[in-house]
């Protein structure tokens, strides 16, 4: 993802434009706004990471990741992590991994002082969402501008492999069997690598989803759920064919999420949504609803736990446009960072 790109401020379109009729008799989440939680340090911001089991969300933001608890009070920084992207943490090696866009590397920390205690340099560029595979044991960064996933060793803290994918990488997941599944922005394209061997088994293009961004995976049903910015639709995929189960229209998402208990997948908008499709069994979904959140808030994290979602996002200025650029971005107005809770 673009750190950028998440602050970028989108019309709020009207809820029933994206949901169909049939979707108001459904049974909705109940999920409303509960809390509002500023963040004053400076910058834009990507990926959220809550980790319910300790309390605690990490949140990107500029050049260092904020942490807070999972009721707002705020626990420290992790600093110096240039155009920082995403956060991955290994509890049973007490260490924390951000990945740095600008900087070609990973920080990595401590989980109980939050001090950084090295800084891994990557063989890449602009490492963007980052994750660890519990199958492999490995540290995995999505590398937007070299194309190509880089495998890290969280115990050494040495990278052991890095896999060409041939376009821009956003999110993956691991199916927890030795699979991992990236997100390909450029030709809206799943990939199929093996943690193992560090190759790629195969890709699938997506059928109804343009420039996937969010992605997450029901292990026990071997489902994906992505969710496509560009066309505004939440595509359902067989992980083990990559055929579509089922589509659902969202908003302009950058994040999705999946409950592993309540089966619900959640893709944040940046029109000021998210929307929720349950999971009745493998091959049956339903869209419940979608809840109302902030302009901006495009990129989300939950809590397995409580079953709360957060999201960042700020107030935005409009800029004047210029006859060298007719459509200028916005920008964020000082001090308006803040983290949303959402649940009930």
């Amino acid at each position: 993802m673009n750190a950028f790109k998440k602050i970028t401020p989108i019309l709020f379109f009207a809820v029933a434009i994206a949901v169909p009729f049939k979707s108001w008799s459904q049974k909705t989440t109940g999920f409303k706004v509960l809390n509002d939680y500023k963040i004053s340090s400076p910058g834009g911001w990507d990926y959220i990471l809550v980790d319910g089991a300790n309390k605690r969300v990490y949140v990107s933001h500029g050049t260092q990741v904020n942490v807070i608890s999972t009721t707002g009070d705020s626990l420290g920084y992790i600093p110096k992590t240039n155009g920082v992207h995403g956060i991955a943490l290994v509890h049973s090696l007490n260490k924390g991994f951000t990945s740095n866009g600008r900087g070609n590397s990973v920080t990595v920390f401590d989980l109980k002082t939050l001090k950084a205690t090295g800084e891994i340099a990557l063989p890449v560029k602009n490492p963007d969402a980052i994750f660890y595979d519990d199958f492999s044991k490995k540290i995995i960064t999505c590398d937007g501008g070299s194309h190509d996933l880089c495998f890290i060793d969280p115990a050494t803290e040495k990278v052991v492999g890095t896999v060409q994918l041939g376009e821009k990488l956003e999110t993956a997941v691991s199916d927890g069997k030795g699979k991992i599944f990236v997100n390909g922005e450029d030709k809206s394209t799943v990939h199929v690598v093996d943690a193992t061997t560090l190759k790629e088994i195969t890709s699938y293009k997506i059928d109804g989803g343009d420039s996937p961004s969010g992605l997450d995976i029901d292990r026990k049903t071997n489902r994906l759920f992505i969710a496509c910015g560009d066309n505004k639709t939440m595509v359902v995929m067989d992980a083990s064919n990559g055929k579509t189960v089922a589509k659902f229209p969202i908003g302009r998402s950058d994040g999705l999420v999946f409950d592993q208990t309540l089966k619900i997948a959640y893709a944040s908008n940046g029109e000021g949504t998210i929307t929720a499709v349950k999971e009745i069994n493998a091959n049956k979904f339903e869209l419940i609803e979608n809840i109302t959140t902030e302009p901006g808030a495009r990129t989300i994290g939950i809590d397995q736990v409580t079953h709360h979602l957060y999201l960042p996002t700020a107030k935005m200025k409009p800029v004047a446009p210029t006859a060298e650029n007719a459509h200028p971005r916005p920008k964020m107005v000082p001090g308006t960072f803040h983290v949303i809770e959402v649940g009930k």
